[in-house]
């Protein structure tokens, strides 16, 4: 489903070239459950924004349903992405000026989809997502769980068949944050493929498979506990 080729992501001032990923090369099968690690400013939030058309590569090749899109002008970046990608993110990004069920529909108002069906998407969402009873509410009256649990309903109830969480977990205590990775996993057993950021191992562990990286670079995948060895290179340099 997404494929990421020789990719590499760089930005430049006028003295200066950092890199942020690079030679990057990854396969994520639909229906997967992946999970990325590693230091802070590693490219772990990069390569999510890539990955979710949010930012571009500087070079290589991301294949998204077997189309070749790194180059793709926005506008058509925008619709692959409103119809099949669903964010969630550390700080939940919701509008405190609308209940929990107008942030949920927000996400259905750049799609061509009528008032009525809009309300069935929402309703079904928040059953889902265990929060219907807080449908008239605004985010100032929820916990911190209960906004999060709003976050992963705006991001399914388009239909969505990738979920890219950056940190989901990160603003939440041990049982909101036991709560939303169980939501994950729900999800994920329904078949939506799920890539999560996180700097957690137990939550890491919810994944059928994790990618570290370090300096911009794939540096081991594991699947459930077994561990390969990608770059050797990047390890002995910082070994050294």
């Amino acid at each position: 489903m997404i494929k990421l080729h020789g990719l590499s992501k760089s930005y430049r001032t006028d003295t200066v070239e950092t890199i942020a990923l690079n030679n990057i090369n990854i396969e994520i099968n639909q229906g997967e459950f992946v999970s990325v690690m590693g230091p802070s400013g590693c490219g772990k939030s990069t390569l999510l924004n890539i990955i979710g058309m949010l930012d571009t590569p500087t070079s290589g090749h991301y294949y998204f349903m077997d189309e070749d899109i790194a180059r793709f002008k926005e506008s058509r970046l925008g619709n692959i992405r409103k119809q099949y990608i669903g964010f969630i993110f550390q700080s939940f990004n919701l509008i405190d000026e609308l209940s929990v069920e107008e942030n949920i529909e927000l996400a259905l108002l750049y799609h061509n989809i009528g008032g009525k069906e809009r309300k069935q998407r929402v309703e079904q969402a928040m059953e889902k997502m265990g929060i219907a009873h807080r449908a008239k509410h605004m985010p100032g009256q929820l916990s911190g769980g209960q906004q999060q649990r709003v976050a992963v309903a705006r991001a399914v109830v388009g239909g969505q068949r990738v979920i890219l969480a950056d940190e989901p977990t990160g603003n939440l205590d041990s049982h909101n944050g036991q709560e939303v990775m169980n939501l994950l996993q729900q999800l994920n057993d329904e078949g939506t493929t799920i890539v999560m950021v996180t700097h957690s191992a137990s939550h890491a562990d919810y994944a059928q498979r994790t990618i570290n990286l370090f300096d911009g670079h794939v540096v081991t995948e594991s699947i459930r506990g077994k561990e390969r060895l990608v770059n050797t290179a990047v390890i002995e340099s910082t070994t050294a």
